[in-house]
This record gives C-alpha cells, structure tokens and sequence, in this order.
C-alpha cells in the first residue's frame, strides 16, 4: 500500500501584538494565542528558539499546551548557525536533543537557517547533519549562493534532510526535494523586501500545485507563511489549506 504523506501548513510565528483583530479577537490575552493559533491550525514554526533557546521544561509546556495532531516545528539557536557557524556543534546538539524529546509526538522540524555570510562548508553541515539523532526531521535553509549546487543537494539526502524551498525577495527559489519531506518558508512576494505583502491567488495555486506534486510522489509536506505584516501569513495560510483540503 502506497504511503499516505502528510501536509502541514501554517506560520511561521504566532505571537505578533499586529495580529490583534487582524487574526486574535480583542478577547482574547495573548497568554492565550497559542491556544487559539493551535485551533486553526495544525503546525507553526516556532521563531523566538533562534533568539534565545529555551529550557527543556519550556517545551514541556509548550507540548502540553497543543493538541493532539498538532507539529510544532522549531528554527535552531543561532549560537548555532551564526555564532559557531556550525562549528564544534556538540554542546547544542545535546541541548536540542534534550529539548525535542520533551516536545514528542508534538515535534515537527528543526530548522537551521545558515547566515548570508557562510559559504559552502560541506565539512561543517555534515557534523551537523551526523551528529543529530534520526528522530529529529531537520531542514536546511541557505542563503549564500555556494550551498545550491548538486553536489550539496545530495549530502542532504544522504542523511534524509531537506533542502528549505525559499519565496521572498531576491532569494532563489529551488523546488529541491532531497528527503521524504518538504519543507517550504515562504518569506513574501515582494521583490525587494522581505516578510512583506500578501500573496494573489494565482500565486497560492501555484504553490498548491507544486505541493501536490510532491505530496503525489510520497512526500510529507510543512509549509510555512513568513509574511506577517498586517497578518497576511495568517490569510495567505487558511487560503492555500482551502486550496489544498
């Protein structure tokens, strides 16, 4: 019997106070928003791990807080990727590791999002890719040119990791499957500024059709929408879940 995959679409984020009344009633604390978040959808991508990674009993309680069914994906400490530049990982291979047993079931993706400033180093994104254990689903997003290239691209599906498809401004946008999932951040359609404006309709199908496609060769898919201003990422994620469901 053929694998049945998995689509998970949400935002990346859900604690915007400029999502009030755009997205979370007046009513409703913010104490509360993951709460909310988490009965409309079925996945986020938690952003605020990148600033300052919390402590195990953390993800305890954000484990606790979400419902069944729910994924919870996590972006890596950038003591990680931008201050080590992937270097001597062990120490926060063993806090992350820590840390996403306690998610569980919850557990989504961990996301190491590389600086502009680091080149191709396949050396130093093998240890990392090594070291992690093979119950944490871990995605790659580059954002220096080197990274794309076939060789690259196959050191990730040596180790079952994903290539991150990119949309935003002036970053490329390979439609590179390298593992049993895909996992897609969409930044904004905007040509010169990130995080900003709301995708057309034409373009939400567009990505509905390219998820289908990878869905239709076995594929789990997690996509994730990064264009919060005026909480497009929240109307651009239930539209394309319509377009999809």
């Amino acid at each position: 019997m053929a694998r049945v995959s998995r689509l998970r679409i949400g935002t990346s984020g859900w604690s915007y106070p400029h999502w009030r009344d755009q997205f979370y009633p007046p009513g409703v604390p913010a104490a509360n928003w993951l709460e909310y978040y988490s009965n409309r959808f079925d996945t986020v991508e938690f952003n605020g791990s990148f600033y300052r990674w919390p402590r195990e009993e953390a993800f305890a309680r954000y484990r606790d807080r979400l419902p069944a069914g729910f994924e919870f994906s996590v972006k890596a400490p950038r003591g990680l990727t931008h201050a080590r530049k992937l270097r001597d990982p062990g120490v926060w291979i063993e806090r992350i590791t820590r840390c996403w047993q306690e998610l569980g079931s919850r557990a989504g993706v961990l996301l190491l999002q590389l600086p502009p400033d680091l080149g191709r180093d396949d050396g130093r994104l093998t240890a990392v890719l090594s070291a992690l254990p093979p119950g944490i689903r871990v995605s790659v997003e580059f954002r220096h040119a080197s990274w794309n290239v076939p060789e690259v691209f196959e050191l990730l599906a040596d180790h079952n990791a994903a290539y991150c498809v990119m949309s935003g401004a002036q970053l490329p946008c390979l439609l590179e499957a390298t593992a049993d999932f895909v996992y897609v951040r969409l930044h904004g359609p905007d040509h010169n500024v990130l995080y900003a404006g709301s995708y057309s309709e034409a373009d939400l199908r567009w990505w509905a059709d390219r998820i289908r496609e990878w869905q239709d060769s076995g594929r789990d898919v997690y996509a994730y929408f990064n264009n919060d201003g005026g909480g497009a990422a929240v109307h651009n994620a239930r539209r394309l879940r319509e377009l999809l469901w």
